[in-house]
């Protein structure tokens, strides 16, 4: 579990900081590639059309990215200054504490980081996530 937990625990915590990056970064021209996932996500057939996700889940997503972010901030620091044999102790509480901000939402951390990922690369949906974590 505890190479796992840390996999998991990066994957969200690196998803959510690009989300939180790309949401205050003007967009870029990038080209948008279907993406395979999550079954609430219809990928876009051209770099212009929007990928359909349903307001509730990107209601979702945002109170997720908030609480997934209070969770960085809160064992950041504590990682920062714990002895060496407490870290991964510290690492697997914040794997969990991720995992319960994500699916008290509603949502696997497959479907979060799904559509964490297409809001990387969707200005439009990047742009609805960022007027609901206003």
């Amino acid at each position: 579990m505890t190479m796992t937990s840390t996999l998991r625990f990066g994957a969200v915590t690196l998803g959510s900081i690009g989300l939180l990056f790309m949401l205050f970064m003007p967009p870029a021209h990038t080209q948008t590639k279907p993406s395979a996932g999550s079954s609430v996500i219809s990928p876009p057939d051209q770099a212009t059309a929007p990928a359909n996700i349903p307001d509730d889940k990107l209601d979702a997503v945002a109170g997720a990215v908030k609480g997934v972010s209070a969770v960085m901030d809160t064992y950041e620091q504590k990682v920062a200054r714990a002895p060496a044999a407490d870290k991964q102790r510290l690492v697997d509480e914040a794997d969990d504490a991720v995992t319960k901000a994500v699916t008290k939402h509603g949502l696997s951390i497959e479907e979060y980081t799904a559509i964490i990922r297409v809001a990387e690369k969707d200005p439009v949906v990047r742009d609805k996530l960022l007027k609901r974590l206003d």
